[in-house]
């Protein structure tokens, strides 16, 4: 009786253990968010609710201070509708052919590349848009600069590719093959197929992906605040591309390692990272709640027809408007032209002309997406193999970083990710496995699952902010490698999270119930046989984990780093160097370094994608022992 009595309380206190780890990551995002407010609230009662939103002038260090973030948010919805222009034909058009026209041993060399984008930290995008995407701009087009709201907004499309292209994919691989052959069995050819039913068929799921990539544009900090000129301005007029911007997250990235503590300027930037954290998660909520709409089966979107004809006209105006700035009124003219031309004789060709057309233009749009993956790494490691030696990778920077090398950035950088899966792992695994294993779909429940999507859809630099202001400063423990391991920990616990779960959920039902049928505990059967079977896809989302927080800089700036170090420490609380930061200020700060910035890209790109090869070899081999 004892025994049993003990083995209770024993489970008992394990489950709790879980719950409490559950807690303390879905916590995390309602902590940063109220943390913000309640930092920014002195802003409010300076200017008011309407002067702080809707006053265009942003200018708090002018002799009259001026703290209206009404630009701002302008220019970010401008560089974000900029991006999904881009992205959203670019990702549709590559996730059709993966879905639908790829081999299957094509299929396995083209997603991970694509893939692969997602793994290029954002440094490097931004590092990539300074130094050749501004400079073809500003020669092809005869402009003074290339840093413009069209160079970020490029940029940002770019790195939205792979979610869209992913979840698109995901969308459309999973419609039934019942719709497919009923289409075809009607005399339908495949692109009629494709286009009138299989795509319709996944546009709530499509339309997820073109969310999460509007979420992932505007959460964006270094790319975009290396490349977009940064100037506070609505550009004039409203569909000038070439004008700077500044965006929510550049303003941040900019202005906080300059802030007076406790000036207003301070509290307003507070204000800018509630306003940006809020929008996110806006955008994650939508997106969540289309997700469970295609889960149920009921329809996303119920637009009348002359809305819908009404939003279809104002686009066909803004991308004519946004076309004639950009190439000019003639080539747009002549688009046009060729667009009605094509429109007409649609009638009049035959569906096996329009099928070879419509899938040259899809095979035309992979080619270029793949084309611009082998485009940016092509330029950093043609240009950056050279720069490499025993002597770069061995010893520390000198000479503000226009001679030595990144030995110290390299450490930095491993401490820095070692200390942040330590933290986030055994949160993330036990909040998982309470998830799954022990949790029931009640209240609590959704809003754990809720707290942790939230999380996950947070801005990098919005953690940035966040540890600045309650660690660095409130805690006291200033500038330090803890601090910057605690906010990437913050930062991936989401991702351990999912791929825990996904893991869990991947161990059969009836290895649980053959351990419990033989006597074992609930904590037995999950230590003895469920963690061991989902070990595998544990350590790719570890992995992963890794390899995102390896490329991350925002959240580590203003907490973690300095950019020269000469000798490398273990205390906790000395700041340390790390090669995103390095490279940020090698590009930004250091001229006549290009050597030792490709040099600087070259080896933080092959640590992150190495970590992410690792993660796609052993999802492929835990794929081919699940067949």
């Amino acid at each position: 009786m004892n025994v049993r009595i003990t083995a209770g309380w024993k489970e008992t206190g394990i489950k709790s253990v879980w719950l409490a780890a559950a807690l303390i990551a879905a916590s995390a995002v309602v902590f940063i968010l109220g943390y913000l407010v309640l930092t920014s609230l002195p802003i409010f009662f300076e200017t008011g609710i309407s002067g702080f939103f809707f006053n265009t002038v942003w200018n708090p260090t002018g002799s009259t201070p001026s703290y209206g973030i009404a630009t701002l948010i302008i220019d970010t919805l401008l560089v974000t509708f900029g991006a999904m222009i881009f992205a959203v034909p670019l990702g549709i058009i590559s996730a059709v052919f993966l879905a639908y026209l790829a081999p299957q041993k094509v299929r396995d060399i083209v997603k991970p590349a694509i893939e692969l984008l997602a793994g290029i930290p954002s440094v490097v995008y931004g590092f990539f848009g300074m130094v050749v995407l501004c400079s073809f701009l500003q020669s092809t087009l005869n402009i003074p600069s290339g840093f413009s709201w069209l160079a970020a907004s490029i940029l940002l499309g770019i790195m939205a590719l792979p979610t869209i292209v992913s979840v698109s994919e995901d969308a459309l691989y999973v419609v039934p093959k019942d719709y497919k052959e009923a289409s075809l069995g009607l005399g339908a050819t495949k692109w009629q197929t494709i286009s009138r039913v299989l795509i319709p068929a996944a546009a709530s799921g499509i339309s997820a992906a073109v969310i999460l990539g509007i979420g992932r544009a505007i959460g964006e900090t270094m790319a975009v605040m290396m490349v977009a000129g940064n100037a506070a301005v609505i550009p004039s007029p409203i569909w000038d591309v070439l004008s700077p911007v500044r965006t929510l997250t550049a303003t941040l990235g900019i202005e906080l390692g300059e802030v007076a503590t406790g000036s207003m300027h301070y509290y307003a930037l507070f204000g800018v990272a509630a306003v940006l954290l809020l929008i996110t998660l806006l955008i994650n909520l939508l997106s969540g709640r289309i997700t469970k709409k295609i889960q149920s089966g009921r329809p996303v979107f119920s637009v009348p027809a002359k809305i819908k004809t009404f939003l279809k006209l104002c686009g066909a105006i803004l991308l004519i408007s946004f076309l004639m700035y950009a190439i000019g009124i003639l080539p747009t003219i002549v688009l046009m032209a060729i667009a009605g031309g094509l429109f007409f004789v649609r009638g009049v060709l035959s569906h096996k002309s329009i099928e070879r057309t419509a899938f040259g233009l899809i095979y035309a749009g992979t080619f270029i997406v793949i084309g611009i993956l082998v485009l940016i790494l092509g330029n950093i490691f043609i240009n950056g193999i050279p720069a490499i030696s025993w002597e770069f990778l061995t010893t520390s920077p000198s000479n503000m970083g226009l001679e030595g090398g990144i030995f110290p950035a390299i450490i930095g950088t491993l401490q820095l990710v070692g200390g942040a899966i330590l933290i986030a792992l055994p949160i993330g695994i036990g909040s998982a496995i309470y998830l799954h294993e022990y949790s029931r779909d009640n209240i609590l429940t959704r809003l754990l699952r809720t707290g942790n999507d939230l999380l996950a859809g947070t801005p990098s630099i919005v953690f940035g902010v966040f540890g600045f202001a309650f660690l660095v400063i409130f805690l006291g423990w200033g500038v330090c490698l803890l601090a910057g391991m605690v906010c990437l920990a913050l930062m991936i616990l989401p991702t351990i999270i999912k791929t825990t779960e996904e893991a869990l959920k991947s161990v059969p039902n009836s290895l649980r119930e053959a351990s419990l049928g033989l006597g074992a505990t609930k904590w037995q059967t999950l230590k003895n046989v469920v963690l061991p079977s989902a070990a595998p896809g544990i350590l790719t989302g570890t992995i992963l984990s890794i390899g995102r927080a390896a490329g991350e800089t925002a959240p580590i700036m203003f907490t973690a780093v300095v950019f020269s170090k000469r000798f490398i420490s273990m205390d906790l609380f000395d700041p340390v160097m790390a090669l995103p930061f390095h490279l940020y200020v090698l590009a930004t700060s250091v001229p006549g370094s290009q050597t030792q910035q490709y040099g600087t890209a070259v080896v933080l790109i092959s640590l992150v994608m190495a970590i992410y090869l690792v993660a796609i070899v052993i999802r492929k081999r835990f794929q081919k022992r699940l067949i």
